[in-house]
């Protein structure tokens, strides 16, 4: 578990990106209205194994699934379950762990079912944006406390908050390896970014509070107001930074 991973290492991490960011783009078209989260997990259990990777997740800590369903409060894991049935106005998000020729790839949608409230749409599009602006700002020499500091500093302006409990993370042949990658932090603090680090760049932004309340695997926010996540792997090239599940690229 290095932080700095191998050219060869990084090959086989990028082409695990790249068949995640596959199995999620064939995914994604299931998730409307009437589906349950349970179903979903069964479609995406299905590509995972047909790709030929494995899912990580299923038996971890005893945790059930190839994925986390988060729906509309649930800021994060989310157990499928045939009764949670999505529903017009639900906010969804999809977090999926795949692990191919021994290394991992994480990263999460957050997609709006049917018609949102404007609330949703808002939330939606920030959390999106935030998290493209948090990976462009990626490049050898920054610190990890930077990347913390613009997705905290910019969700306060916009009146959100950014959830504490739950982080970031670097990965490999682990789907969470050490260090954290958290979404707040001060400039210039925390590990510096070097050329061929791994990590996952996940910010969860609430509408309300940041404080969440946790009940065995259920994360939710302890206001019940909307929470949204969205995420990627990414690698620190010499001049910057590569998405390694961007779905562009497949």
């Amino acid at each position: 578990m290095a932080l700095i991973k191998t050219q060869s290492e990084i090959e086989i991490m990028r082409n695990t990106g790249k068949i995640l960011a596959k199995i999620m783009k064939e995914t994604i078209p299931y998730i409307k209205e009437g589906i349950s989260t349970y179903e979903i997990d069964q479609i995406l259990q299905e590509k995972i194994f047909n790709s030929g990777s494995i899912s990580p997740t299923i038996g971890f800590h005893g945790y059930p699934a190839a994925s986390c369903i988060s729906v509309n409060d649930q800021v994060t894991h989310g157990i499928p379950d045939k009764n949670i049935i999505l529903k017009n106005g639900d906010i969804v998000d999809l977090d999926v762990v795949i692990k191919n020729s021994g290394y991992c790839a994480d990263m999460s949608i957050s997609l709006g079912i049917g018609e949102l409230s404007e609330n949703a749409k808002n939330l939606l599009k920030f959390t999106q944006n935030i998290l493209n602006k948090a990976i462009k700002a990626v490049k050898p020499g920054i610190h990890l406390g930077d990347i913390g500091y613009l997705i905290e500093s910019n969700a306060k302006k916009r009146g959100y908050s950014v959830v504490l409990d739950y982080v970031g993370h670097f990965i490999g042949e682990e789907m969470h390896e050490d260090p954290n990658v958290p979404n707040s932090g001060n400039i210039g603090e925390g590990l510096i970014l070097k050329p061929g680090m791994v990590f996952c760049i996940e910010p969860m932004i609430n509408e309300g509070t940041y404080k969440v309340i946790t009940k065995g695997w259920d994360v939710r926010t302890k206001d019940g107001k909307l929470s949204c996540r969205s995420e990627h792997t990414v690698l620190v090239t010499e001049t910057g930074v590569e998405v390694l599940t961007d779905m562009k690229n497949v």
